[in-house]
């Protein structure tokens, strides 16, 4: 990893908070943008599946944006993604071009996911437009490889066309179909020449050696520095097993409790002492009871967390 992509790092796989009227609040969205820049995260992720990017409207994607963007006042290097696909390829052309218009360094498009049994032709063409479209020459657009979502996988015939058509602007994809086996494909046949981020916290030091670029996940927002700790290790050639194992741990724990947004906003609250963040239907908030096992199950997670962070964080690395 010694000649990185610009945008590769830890991300966070943002929250997006919503009031109890399912409106979004967003006086939080900047200070939450301060939390996880101040968790080391090296930027965030703004409507993907943990941020419920499917259940917010294109002026509400905008008014966030633009809030989350104030963040680079005291952070300058934070790096803000967008997540821009959709079904409709205009609509995703016009999310896009707003993303880099507004000031964000990639974006990251899911596949046109409603027609589930159309060729790597039919993606490429929908790619193709994308880019030569909505992508500016020093803009960067990620895949977004969830098959278990979408029900399309993009492969990697589909990956190398992308790749030799638009080898600056298709930077690569934000893997999170949990298989490890896929990160191992990646890496034999890309190397680093693709920009990967894993979207699963468990396969992290996985996927960096098999040469990922770091990771977009849900749980950069309760424990980024788990993150940036492996992270740091690998790049300075160390060990980075027990600090991935302190990352295992506690994606065990929220595994139990899926889906993730509405956990992971009811762990936030008393975890950092942000306001409970409601979710929108379809999604529901978790029970009275869930919420207690759950936030006493990561507690009992936290007596050797003080050994894992004992490493320092070499700013060289950032």
């Amino acid at each position: 990893m010694t000649n990185r992509h610009p945008i590769s790092g830890i991300y966070a796989a943002a929250l997006t908070p919503f009031k109890n009227d399912f409106s979004i609040d967003l006086d939080a969205v900047n200070p939450f943008m301060q939390f996880l820049a101040a968790q080391e995260c090296h930027g965030a992720l703004l409507f993907g599946t943990t941020g419920e990017g499917p259940s917010l409207s294109s002026s509400e994607r905008e008014a966030i944006l633009r809030a989350a963007l104030e963040v680079r006042v005291t952070f300058p290097e934070f790096r803000l993604l967008a997540g821009t696909g959709t079904p409709s390829l205009d609509e995703t052309i016009e999310l896009t071009r707003m993303a880099f218009d507004l000031g964000c360094e990639g974006v990251v498009v899911l596949p046109p996911y409603y027609f589930r049994k159309v060729s790597d032709d039919g993606l490429f063409a929908w790619f193709q437009q994308v880019i030569r479209r909505a992508v500016p020459k020093d803009g960067f657009l990620l895949g977004y490889h969830i098959p278990g979502q979408t029900g399309v996988p993009l492969s990697l015939d589909l990956l190398a066309r992308l790749k030799d058509a638009f080898p600056t602007q298709f930077a690569g994809l934000k893997d999170s179909s949990g298989d490890p086996e896929y990160a191992v494909a990646l890496g034999g046949r890309f190397g680093p020449d693709l920009l990967v981020l894993t979207g699963n916290d468990g396969l992290l030091l996985h996927a960096l050696e098999y040469n990922a670029g770091g990771a977009i996940t849900a749980m950069a927002n309760l424990y980024a520095p788990l993150l940036r700790q492996v992270w740091n290790i690998y790049l300075q050639d160390g060990d980075a097993i027990e600090a991935q194992e302190q990352l295992n741990i506690r994606r065990r724990v929220l595994e139990r409790y899926q889906p993730f947004p509405p956990t992971l906003k009811a762990m936030l609250s008393p975890i950092y002492g942000f306001n409970y963040w409601s979710v929108r239907p379809p999604l529901l908030p978790v029970s009275t009871q869930i919420e207690k096992t759950c936030l006493q199950e990561l507690r009992d997670c936290e007596e050797d967390v003080a050994n894992t962070l004992s490493q320092p964080i070499d700013p060289d690395l950032d």
